[in-house]
């Protein structure tokens, strides 16, 4: 008798909460209605799935990764079906764009209406508590604390990059002919957030100063590669990690506290640097860690992606490397005597930049959460111009890879690397909206990279001395030049190249007849 009371109590309660739901879906579904009329929201254009939730999508996004295609995927994606879609992902909604306006709306306008949905669960047990991760009141206070000491005013003289180039350009003077630059160019941006962030650098370049030096780069590598995997599952983030991704996340723990202990048991007469000023602001060594870890994220991955793309592109374009090498020997005869002033005035250095960030931005996918119901102002309809309703929960992914190849901002030859286009009447300069958000290299809005500056102005100088220093640099006989955006691209919160960045930097007998 209770066994059949039980039983009827927990059919009622299934019953009322399968109602509940009816119920409360509807009631959302005509809220929506009412909103999206109230709006004048038209549905964007829907990504057609061949399998139920949207399985297929997973399997395509873990597939593309696999062959080291993912950005061509997204590309072809935004081409067949438009710069704005919805589509389902593992049974829910969510929407990418590559429209400015959309990304105005995402970053500035109605920056209140998204959030970093997930990001710092699914990020915590390798960053911790850092800016990266951080939100409101904290996110506010953490860049705050975090602006004046990234002041231009801080390296303007560029001895803050001056060692660092000056090791990397031994080792090339000491290596045989061809040389893979991409792995030297995270060991020089290492070195160098290290010594403006805290006062002493590693020397990864030379020799480590500890077994936790050595193998921090591998296991930064692998946190890094294993939170991208969560963030490819935002919902079952849980699902991935284990104990190789524990094991990388203590290797780059342990790593940020030896950098904590020795530069903070330094004497008071050693000098201010930027980690005495960030820890006043907590006693929380958790905290002061996040930071830590926020930082040489930002200082390492970000600026050597920048300069191992530069090159890569440079030895496919020898004219384009020429004409720079000439803008750079007008202006450079004595590289101690430069600053970033010099810099900025490399008019044709600044343009090769621009364009490496453009085709290859360090971030090239990005997402935002919306925390209440709200809308993107184009992308809906038969014409796609009507806004889009943004329901309260759904993710919005935008893709400032894809954004930076529209043909319809940048030219009919926005695949290819051609510099002499900053110069020119892009069609993207003849909107306002377009020309401010169609170019995003370090985000926009509140949440623009605060290091985007120091970045610039070091692959600047790291471009001026080799370039200035050797000169022969050149593509390796049997290297492919293929269509930009076709090479092998490793994805994880930065994107690199899967196979690296090979130069030649010939013989010394060839640099010395040269010379």
């Amino acid at each position: 008798m209770a066994q059949s009371y039980y039983s009827l109590l927990a059919y009622v309660i299934l019953i009322t909460l399968c109602c509940w739901r009816l119920i409360h879906n509807y009631q959302t579904r005509q809220a929506h209605k009412l909103f999206a009329e109230q709006h004048g929201c038209l549905p964007a254009p829907r990504i057609q799935n061949q399998r139920p939730w949207g399985v297929d999508r997973l399997e395509q996004i873990f597939r593309g990764d696999s062959e080291s295609r993912l950005m061509e995927l997204f590309m072809f994606h935004f081409r067949q079906t438009g710069n704005t879609v919805e589509q389902v992902f593992i049974g829910t909604t969510a929407f990418d764009t590559i429209e400015p306006a959309n990304l105005e709306a995402l970053l500035s306008t109605n920056f209140k209406d998204f959030s970093m949905g997930r990001r710092r669960e699914i990020t915590f047990p390798m960053f911790g508590d850092g800016i990266f991760n951080q939100e409101g009141a904290a996110w506010k206070h953490s860049r705050d604390l975090l602006r004046p000491p990234l002041q231009h005013k801080h390296y303007e003289n560029l001895t803050a990059f001056k060692q660092g180039v000056d090791d990397l350009i031994d080792i090339l003077s000491r290596q045989s002919a061809v040389i893979d630059l991409q792995p030297l160019f995270f060991r020089l941006t290492l070195d160098t957030a290290t010594e403006f962030l805290f006062g002493e650098s590693v020397n990864s370049l030379r020799a480590p100063k500890s077994a936790n030096e050595q193998t921090f780069g591998e296991a930064f590598n692998t946190a890094q590669a294993t939170v991208t995997q969560r963030f490819r599952l935002p919902d079952f983030y849980w699902m991935i990690g284990g104990s190789k991704f524990r094991n990388a996340c203590n290797n780059v723990h342990c790593f940020a506290d030896e950098i904590i202990d020795r530069n903070l048991s330094r004497s008071s007469g050693e000098g201010r640097v930027f980690l005495d000023a960030v820890a006043e602001s907590t006693a929380d060594r958790d905290a002061l860690r996040g930071q830590i870890i926020s930082l040489l994220v930002a200082g390492r991955d970000s600026t050597a992606c920048l300069m191992t793309w530069t090159f890569f592109l440079l030895v496919r374009h020898p004219k384009v490397l020429e004409k720079l090498r000439t803008e750079i020997n007008c202006n450079c005869s004595d590289p101690a005597s430069l600053t970033r002033a010099d810099l900025r005035k490399m008019n044709y250095l600044q343009h090769v930049l621009n364009e490496t960030l453009r085709l290859y931005p360090s971030v090239p996918v990005n997402t935002r959460t919306a925390t209440r119901t709200t809308v993107l102002p184009t992308g809906g309809g038969p014409d796609r111009t009507a806004p889009v309703l943004i329901p309260k929960g759904s993710t919005v992914a935008y893709s400032v890879y894809a954004m930076h190849r529209r043909p319809d901002l940048y030219g009919m030859d926005a695949e290819l690397f051609r510099p002499e286009r900053w110069d020119e009447d892009m069609p993207m300069r003849r909107d306002k909206t377009n020309a401010t958000w169609g170019y995003l290299p370090f985000n926009g809005g509140p949440r623009i990279c605060l290091g985007l500056d120091f970045a610039l102005t070091e692959a600047a100088y790291t471009v001026v001395r080799l370039l200035h220093h050797f000169p022969v640099i050149r593509l390796p006989a049997g290297q492919k030049v293929e269509i930009m955006g076709v090479e092998k691209q490793t994805m994880t919160l930065v994107l690199s190249s899967t196979e690296g960045c090979l130069v030649d930097f010939a013989s010394r007998e060839e640099q010395e007849q040269d010379a």
